[in-house]
This record gives structure tokens, sequence and C-alpha cells, in this order.
């Protein structure tokens, strides 16, 4: 193949990765109002933690990694009117409400049902369920914590995976 050839098949696959690059940004909906900030992350290796042989009452506990695992929690304050954007996590993320209220919007579902949740309130949002939390409120800031299982080396930002606004949900 000739120096040219070779020319227009580098920059035509070069024009290629650059537009999917900007076509999936474009894609995104960025969060706004909306700041989250690391409060703790811990290193526990691979974890295998049953306690069947030693439960409280009727209530036990299984818990298993198939590789180096950490846990962290964030602190996730929303504006009034702000939104995290949409976007999913490949584990389950478990959510405290601990100041005003969040409206969490499940992508998933063929509805796009929206649940509010108040102070005290908890729930998990499923591995990769594309989801979008707003401030219910437009005068008062809310605040909840996150708290993730996910593979060792996973910091920040990088477990968050942006995904566009479903067609399913206003």
């Amino acid at each position: 193949m000739s120096n040219i050839c070779l020319l227009v098949l580098r920059m035509s696959a070069t024009a290629l990765v650059a537009t999917s690059v900007v076509s999936v940004s474009a894609l995104a909906t960025p969060g706004s109002g909306f700041a989250p900030s690391g409060v703790v992350s811990g290193h526990f290796g691979v974890l295998n933690i049953n306690t069947a042989d030693d439960k409280t009452g009727k209530w036990g506990l299984h818990l298993k990694t198939l590789d180096e695992t950490d846990i962290a929690t964030d602190k996730l304050t929303v504006q009034p009117g702000g939104s995290s954007g949409w976007h999913a996590h490949p584990s389950p993320v478990f959510i405290t409400v601990t100041q005003g209220s969040i409206t969490w919007s499940d992508g998933s579902n063929p509805l796009c049902t929206a649940h509010t949740y108040g102070v005290g309130q908890s729930f998990i949002e499923g591995a990769y369920v594309p989801h979008n939390a707003r401030n219910a409120s437009s005068s008062a800031v809310a605040v909840f914590f996150a708290t993730t299982v996910k593979p060792a080396g996973f910091v920040g930002p990088p477990f968050r995976l942006d995904r566009p606004k479903p067609n399913n949900c206003p």
C-alpha cells in the first residue's frame, strides 16, 4: 500500500474515532447544580462474608465479590432545581437522604417511574439502571449519601457511566 493510501486510512480512522467521541458526549445529559464529594473509601480485598452459621434472629448476610473490592461513600449536594443528569453505575448504590428531598427517575422502567425520597429514607440504585436524581424542591438544598461496593481502583467520576436521556422519560 502506498504512503498516501496509509495516510488517508489513518486520517479516516482518526476522524471516525473523533466523531464517535463527540457523538457519545453529545448524548450524555450532564448534571446541573449537583456536587459530589468523597467522604471515605476503603479497600477490602476479595469479600466472602456469610453469616448463615451465626445469624442474628432470622437475619443473615452473604456478600461475595470475585475480585479486589473497594467500598466508598460520597456526599452529594443538589441545589434547588439541580439534577445529577442521566447516568448508571456498574454495581448497586445504597442511597440515604439526609436533607431535603430528591426525586429519582428510573429510565429502565417503561413508564419511567419517579419516586420522591425525603430525610431518613433510603433506597438502592440497581446496577446499570439509567437514572436521574433531581432536587424535589425549587428553594431548598437536598443532600444524600451514596455508598458503593465497587471493583478496586475505581475512584470518583469513572464509576459514573453517563447515559442519554431515555426516550420513555418526559
